[in-house]
């Protein structure tokens, strides 16, 4: 098993805010990040894909395939949206960055699936980094 790891970049901002919660509560737990107004992250996507190397092509994947697929299932529903608002799975989930790395995984692996099948690999695992100090790391 070989694995493959493409790095991409998006920009969001969102309101980390429950509605299970009092507006106290959120503040006591969210803090500044339960501002009404939000904030943004230039979020670092890592995507993984594991699988056999093709004899044919020496390679996991068709780079130029991954990309595009990200591009379309990640990058354009997500680069410059608030996610509260723009993104319709965030309206009632909180939009913490381990939920965005939930979502991303869902739509990848939609795509890539989470087995080895028809020559295409299986997508492994989504690092989403929100700072440079935290990221967030999902294996489905």
């Amino acid at each position: 098993m070989v694995y493959l790891t493409r790095r991409y970049h998006f920009s969001a901002s969102h309101r980390l805010h429950s509605d299970a919660l009092s507006d106290s509560e959120n503040t006591q737990l969210y803090g500044k990040c339960n501002s009404p107004h939000g904030h943004g992250h230039n979020y670092v996507l890592h995507v993984t894909v594991a699988g056999p190397v093709d004899p044919s092509t020496g390679m996991v994947m068709d780079i130029t395939l991954l990309d595009r697929v990200v591009e379309e299932e990640v990058v354009e529903r997500l680069d410059h949206t608030f996610l509260n608002l723009d993104v319709e799975n965030f309206r009632h989930v909180v939009p913490t960055t381990e939920n965005v790395c939930l979502e991303i995984f869902k739509l990848l692996g939609d795509k890539l699936g989470s087995k080895v099948t028809r020559g295409f690999p299986r997508l492994k695992k989504i690092l989403l980094e929100e700072t440079q100090s935290n990221y967030f790391e999902y294996e489905g």
